[in-house]
């Protein structure tokens, strides 16, 4: 009977824990157990919940609540106070065994852990700490751990969490400041703000070179953070511009969003209707374009626009800026290669290497990238001109994808 009430916690805990996308180990320590001391690795395996690192490797991870009782009552929330759904709780040994069972089977790479809130603030973190304390000290656990930060807890608590996660993540759940008082009135900005400002203080102090040798790793993963789309109004170029904002100013590694799907027994505050999964993706592709490829957030979109669901936002800013291009891929720097559609950056830094020896031709670029149709009407090689093709009234429509197609530019 424990076996299968342990099952039917577990069958609770992690659907609970699927509306959670701040979920990605890359940039964890390496760590492993080849030589016969501690248990596991940070490489390997398949297994529960999978998340992609930006090299593209896929990641196993167990990713669970440690209860979904809360005395919270967000509205956008399937697990806050009022809603009607089955509830359970794990003890802090239960979710120590588990991942422990589950990485001894090569089913997962780390874990996971988030909460509801319960008893306090304190007392949550607490427990979540206590987690990830207990699989270090104790077992010697060399895995992934990823901790939600509950805002309102202690500052040394949240210290304590980064000095045993390679992870932490603190949501901001809203791009507008009105929504989160509207939504989440037991939230304040003001401390989850100083919440991440904490984590970024305590990292960059274990970074700092004069107190290095005596300072552990702090969350050598970063933080990061979710702002959910669609349940507020908040506009594309809103939450942008929440993300701009975050990333200066808490060095986050990365912005989930993460597409509002209706929940039982919802307010009617709430939209009745998720908004397109498109929509989502349009907002990760801008998110790229700010961290790796050098645009401003006000280049993409302004802060009362919506990004176009048809094009991908590089395109869609090429197409507002024709007068940028063509760009002659033989003579341009790497900062001008990357603000041309099509062109990802694997492939600048490969034509960037090839250009030491020759002189680019279309063959070239057809070999080193993946649609040579999108980049036509954007540049020049040794044997190629776009001609009047680059200021086409109908571009847009030639060059837009069709609806099942999805990709990083």
């Amino acid at each position: 009977m424990a076996v299968l009430d342990l099952k039917r916690k577990l069958a609770i805990l992690s659907d609970a824990a699927k509306y959670d996308a701040s979920c990605a180990s890359s940039g964890g320590s390496k760590r492993d157990s080849s030589n016969g001391k501690g248990v596991g690795s940070t490489d390997g395996g398949m297994g529960i919940c999978h998340a992609y690192a930006p090299d593209g490797r896929c990641i196993s991870l167990l990713k669970i609540l440690l209860t979904n009782f809360c005395t919270y009552d967000c509205v956008y929330c399937v697990n806050r106070v009022s809603s009607n759904v089955p509830r359970a709780r794990f003890s802090v040994q239960e979710v120590v065994d588990l991942t422990l069972g589950f990485y001894k089977r090569n089913y997962i790479e780390g874990l996971f852990l988030s909460s509801g809130i319960i008893k306090s603030p304190d007392y949550t973190m607490e427990q979540l700490v206590l987690v990830a304390k207990t699989l270090r000290e104790v077992h010697d656990f060399r895995g992934y751990i990823h901790l939600k930060v509950i805002p309102e807890a202690s500052p040394a608590l949240v210290n304590e969490a980064g000095l045993y996660a390679d992870r932490v993540s603190i949501n901001i759940e809203l791009p507008k400041d009105e929504s989160l008082v509207q939504f989440a009135p037991e939230k304040d900005l003001g401390d989850i703000k100083k919440a991440m400002g904490a984590v970024r203080l305590s990292q960059d102090a274990s970074k700092d070179k004069a107190i290095k040798a005596r300072a552990p790793k702090f969350a050598p993963a970063g933080q990061s953070t979710q702002m959910i789309v669609g349940a507020d109004g908040a506009s594309d170029g809103q939450i942008l511009r929440r993300s701009e904002s975050l990333y200066g100013a808490y060095k986050l590694r990365r912005v989930y969003y993460s597409a509002f799907s209706p929940i039982p027994d919802s307010s009617s505050k709430l939209p009745l209707s998720k908004p397109p999964l498109i929509r989502e993706h349009r907002l990760y592709q801008a998110d790229w374009l700010m961290r790796f490829y050098g645009f401003e957030r006000a280049e993409i979109i302004g802060e009362g626009e919506d990004l176009d669901l048809a094009i991908d936002p590089k395109l869609a800013w090429a197409l507002r800026n024709r007068g940028e291009f063509p760009v002659d891929l033989n003579v341009a720097d790497r900062e001008r290669l990357l603000r041309v559609p099509g062109l990802g950056v694997k492939a600048v830094d490969r034509m960037l290497d090839v250009r030491r020896f020759k002189q680019l031709r279309l063959e070239d670029v057809k070999r080193l990238t993946r649609g040579l149709e999108k980049l036509k009407p954007f540049i020049v090689t040794a044997d190629w001109t776009p001609g009047p093709l680059t200021d086409r009234i109908d571009l847009r429509d030639r060059l837009a994808p069709k609806p099942e197609q999805l990709s990083l530019f």
